[in-house]
């Protein structure tokens, strides 16, 4: 378990990292629009996307509270995987060693 909370620290310290290097140095108009424009760029952003849809289809089963999973999917189609990568080390901690609590969450 140790290994997984420091893995998944390391996707938010790259992701946070990533990020702001993509909001300060970015413009999402104009790549935004060159990613669209190629076929591979629209194949990249599909397969994210049925990604964060699996990974929220997790975070809204193990969710107690519909308000909570529906932020934590909101959050995970805005930032992406730096959601991904912070709900995981928080499920990790939450479960105390106990990995069927850190799959299952609220339902084990």
């Amino acid at each position: 378990m140790n290994l997984a909370k420091a893995i998944s620290i390391v996707g938010v310290l790259v992701m946070t990292g990533a990020l702001a290097n993509g909001f300060i140095n970015g413009n999402i108009a104009t790549e935004g629009a060159w990613i669209f424009s190629h076929p591979w760029g629209i194949i990249s952003l599909v397969d994210l996307y049925v990604g964060f849809v699996l990974f929220s289809v997790w975070i809204v089963y193990r969710e107690k509270s519909r308000t909570s999973a529906a932020i934590w999917v909101v959050l995970m189609m805005v930032l992406g995987f730096w959601t991904g990568a912070l709900y995981m080390f928080l499920a990790l901690n939450a479960s105390n060693g106990d990995w069927k609590k850190f799959w299952l969450g609220a339902r084990a």
